[in-house]
């Protein structure tokens, strides 16, 4: 008997060359842009190298360090993102296995019963026999335009783009920790000092009360000592209030619930401040650091491969099937002294008139290619304009703190002496209550530059591309299910 597996092995030699056929669609070639040599600052010196490693530890506060830490483990939307690197990569192999054959084997027991008759006044009894078979089937497409090796393309560039995404979540999510961190050690400051503020402003009331009961000073100034305290003291539970929503978003950044992070932020510690400039780099440094740039541009590369994928559907697609198959009366006869049967040969299907349906899904692919072309140019744009933006902002706020910080001394001289003056009767309460008005704003101002300065130098990290630096393990999965063996189905009851 002749064997079957020699014709298998002819048709698949045939078949080898072929797989090495053309690749229909447009090459991915990485866009060229036209970026500048230096960011604006860096005109008249030589610009220094991006230094991003763990950039917030230039902020000087440990206990920031520890949150970022624990955000980067327990956010969600880090979660979600290792998900969608799992399904990415999930969708590759499934594509790479479209490359390969597939096999299926099949079986099958027949029990057959004759019934009994009789011929020429002889009778034959019924009869009862077996029957087995077993057998695989095969098929493989020969790929001959590239349609799966394009899927295959567009799937390996879906995973940079999910890894890319995750990587783009964390940049978003440190930002975030800082700026909330931020924003709480500001509030806490400046209802310190509104506390103190309108504590001294009670002291200059209750002095003031003494001078009108000795008769040097009129109603109208008690009246106004007492109100700008009430003004002063109002301004507390605003604070309190965004200081609250402040460590709430914290806690939810973190994973966990809004309240979480009370206790560990109730003792006031000053607002974080950047001890180090940060390097800026070139503007090109963005295109590699950047995550949602990097993101953006093998999205536009996943696209491109899309194309060939529709146009290999213009083309004759050809496909090598193959059958093996054995029958025997007997379940240990099968393969021995069997019935043994096998077919082989390639199919083909040619696309002859489908009404420019394929046509469309090529034209439909290549707007999306040139969608995902400009949504990279604007990506680069605007991570070009974050750091310009970030730059200019950080540089006018350290101006402005400086003068700030000026304003903040001489009101506050000017309060303890008008105050001296007042106790003395060389001035009048109007000079003190001005002073006083003038001094808390200056301080207030001062603690709110000094925040806005520290969030502004998170601005230009993120703008930069400073992320996280360290692996992130994607594989283990958020929810590990169970006795998702074979088992009984139970019913839902409906709702």
């Amino acid at each position: 008997m002749r064997s079957p597996v020699k014709p298998v092995l002819l048709a698949l030699c045939f078949a080898t060359p072929l797989l090495a056929g053309c690749a229909v669609g447009p090459d991915y070639i990485t866009p060229d842009f036209g970026m500048p040599a230096r960011w604006s600052s860096d005109r008249t010196r030589p610009a220094p190298a991006l230094k991003l490693g763990q950039w917030w530890r230039n902020l000087g506060d440990p206990l920031l360090d520890q949150l970022i830490g624990e955000a980067v483990a327990g956010n969600l939307d880090v979660a979600a993102a290792k998900a969608r690197i799992r399904e990415a990569r999930a969708t590759q192999r499934q594509a790479v296995g479209a490359l390969f054959p597939a096999v299926s084997g099949t079986g099958s027991a027949t029990e057959s019963r004759s019934a009994g008759s009789t011929t020429n006044g002889i009778a034959i009894a019924p009869t009862t026999f077996s029957q087995f078979q077993a057998g695989f089937d095969s098929s493989w497409e020969l790929d001959l335009f590239g349609a799966n090796r394009r899927a295959v393309e567009a799937a390996g560039y879906g995973v940079d783009a999910a890894e890319d995404d995750l990587r783009a979540t964390l940049l978003t999510l440190i930002g975030d920790v800082c700026s909330n961190y931020i924003d709480a050690r500001a509030y806490q400051a400046r209802v310190a000092l509104a506390r103190r503020t309108a504590a001294s402003q009670r002291e200059t009331a209750a002095l003031t009360q003494r001078k009108q009961d000795a008769g040097s000073a009129s109603a109208v100034d008690t009246a106004k000592a007492a109100a700008l305290a009430a003004s002063t003291e109002a301004t507390i539970p605003t604070y309190e209030s965004s200081y609250q929503q402040a460590v709430h978003r914290l806690g939810v950044l973190l994973g966990r619930d809004p309240s979480a992070l009370g206790q560990r932020l109730s003792r006031t510690l000053p607002i974080p401040s950047p001890r180090l400039p940060l390097p800026k780099g070139i503007p090109a440094d963005v295109l590699v650091m950047r995550p949602d740039v990097r993101k953006a541009e093998r999205q536009l590369a996943q696209f491109t491969a899309k194309i060939g994928q529709a146009t290999a559907a213009l083309y004759p697609d050809v496909s090598l099937t193959g059958t093996v198959s054995t029958t025997a009366l007997k379940l240990g006869d099968l393969g021995k002294t069997s019935t043994i049967g096998w077919s082989v040969g390639p199919s083909v299907s040619v696309p002859i008139f489908n009404a420019g349906k394929l046509q469309a899904a090529v034209e439909i692919a290549e707007a999306q290619r040139d969608e995902y072309h400009v949504a990279w140019r604007s990506a680069v744009l605007s991570a070009l304009e974050d750091v310009e933006n970030a730059i200019v902002g950080l540089g006018q706020e350290r101006i402005r703190i400086r003068s700030l910080t000026e304003s903040a001394r001489r009101y506050g001289e000017a309060a303890r002496l008008s105050r001296s003056l007042y106790q003395t009767g060389s001035s009048t309460f109007l000079d003190v209550l001005d002073a006083e008005r003038s001094q808390f704003t200056a301080e207030d101002s001062l603690l709110a530059s000094r925040a806005t300065l520290a969030k502004n130098y998170v601005a230009l990290a993120k703008a930069l591309g400073g992320g996280w630096s360290g692996p992130i393990d994607s594989s283990v999965p958020e929810v590990v299910d169970s006795g998702t063996g074979a088992h009984l189905a139970q019913a839902v009851a409906p709702r």
